[in-house]
């Protein structure tokens, strides 16, 4: 008997008194983890912007391990336990890192595009090929924005494509990179490593995506390998920093680039690869590697005056707007970015103006520096309004039928871009739209 309560003082009680902590440590974090999900939904915060993770309850054992391998979570949350089971509490965090699935012991997480309320447009890859043979997809276009993900489907593309040159065929390139982001950028490095006769284009500048941050924007990325010049350390650094190390690399290695060259048509050539014309020259190759953005041409609002001089579709440099009236429209990352970055500024006076009656595409800090700077008035917070008719001095902006009138001496528009679909298909690539599937 004795030898019983014994067992019970010295080993039993405390492994209860143990568990009983730690049930009580999950509901505390399951209860704060499932008022962030309801506080996130009820705000319309439920889009996420790109690949996200599809997560089966069935498979999902709770423990843990996505959650603490998501590289945003130490940030901002994007994942939780609720009930013990992983949910995605804070969709519009989530930038498709997809550490998550390769963490989760369990095969309970799949990779999914798009949502039931909102498709996204993937053009179908086969190892990065698209429908038609021997032109290539690599980076955001094919739903990998990050960084990181981009320089990496930039080199496994590039092998695909060097395997692929060997076999028979001739043109005066080989190879025709379109974009100089991370993944064109990546590609142009290995292409002259390799010594194949490649040109790229770029219809901007160097950086892509990156290049159209605003200044200081902290750009997060991590250890990669680039082709010619080793593996490259960056964990946290800015815009300046990234795009100063690519133009050394660029500079060092002489790798060339063609600058303010877009391409306008993609067609077959008879004798074998393809006719890309640009607003510059044609070029018939072999091979082409798209590894343009997403954004595309910027979408415009088609109204009276958007052909003002005044008018932009990107933020470049903050400073510019000193002592001026701005006018932001728009309601993601780079429309609150700009807007707060430039409110920062001596004597601006800022107005957002956005169509909806929330950010629900837009992170989290972001919209927490929005509100901030709305509430000690920095910013000019105008929900649910949309601009109808510019002048040289002003901008007229409707709210639920009522026309407000502001002093305007510059405006940026962030309202998107559209999409390259259309090229797409017209170039003969298949299109899928994505409903929440991989």
């Amino acid at each position: 008997m004795q030898y019983t309560i014994d067992f019970l003082l010295i080993y039993l009680i405390p492994i209860l008194l143990v568990w009983a902590i730690y049930i009580l440590h999950s509901r505390r974090k399951s209860k704060k983890n499932l008022a962030l999900k309801t506080e996130e939904f009820e705000a319309g915060l439920t889009e996420p912007a790109s690949l996200h993770p599809l997560i089966d309850p069935a498979k999902c054992m709770g423990c843990g391990t996505c959650v603490k391998a998501c590289p945003e979570q130490a940030n901002h949350p994007v994942l939780g336990l609720i009930d013990n089971k992983a949910e995605l509490i804070a969709p519009t965090n989530c930038i498709g890192h997809g550490a998550c699935k390769t963490a989760c012991p369990f095969d309970a997480i799949t990779l999914v595009f798009g949502t039931e309320r909102r498709g996204v447009d993937i053009p179908l890859l086969d190892n990065f090929q698209t429908s038609m043979p021997g032109i290539y997809i690599a980076g955001e276009l094919g739903g990998m924005g990050l960084i990181r993900n981009a320089i990496v489907q930039g080199t496994k593309a590039m092998d695909q494509i060097l395997e692929a040159l060997k076999s028979e065929g001739s043109a005066p390139l080989d190879l025709l990179i379109v974009g100089a982001g991370p993944a064109g950028f990546c590609a142009s490095l290995q292409a002259m490593e390799k010594k194949i006769k490649y040109k790229t284009v770029e219809q901007e500048s160097l950086g892509g995506t990156v290049f159209q941050f605003p200044r200081g924007k902290l750009v997060m990325t991590a250890p990669v390998k680039l082709p010619l010049v080793g593996e490259v350390k960056f964990t946290e650094t800015t815009k300046e920093k990234l795009l100063e190390f690519w133009e050394d690399v660029e500079r060092k290695t002489g790798v060339q680039i063609s600058y303010h060259e877009r391409v306008e048509k993609i067609t077959a050539n008879p004798a074998g690869g393809y006719d890309v014309k640009t607003n510059k020259d044609t070029y018939h190759t072999r091979m082409v590697l798209l590894a343009i953005g997403r954004r595309g041409t910027p979408r415009k609002l088609g109204v009276p005056g958007e052909d003002l001089s005044k008018i932009t579709y990107r933020l470049i440099d903050p400073e510019q707007y000193k002592n001026q009236h701005v006018l932001v429209v728009g309601g993601g990352d780079s429309a609150l970015e700009a807007a707060t970055s430039i409110a920062a500024e001596p004597g601006t006076t800022v107005t957002l103006s956005y169509r909806s009656g929330a950010f629900s595409r837009a992170k989290k800090k972001n919209r927490e520096k929005v509100d901030q700077a709305a509430e000690s008035g920095q910013i000019n917070l105008l929900l649910s309004t949309n601009v109808t008719e510019f002048t040289e001095e002003t901008v007229t902006i409707d709210k639920g039928g009522e026309k407000i009138e502001i002093p305007n001496d510059a405006a940026i528009i962030c309202a998107g871009g559209i999409l390259p679909t259309g090229f797409l298909k017209e170039t003969g690539i298949n299109v899928e739209t994505k409903h929440g599937t991989a």
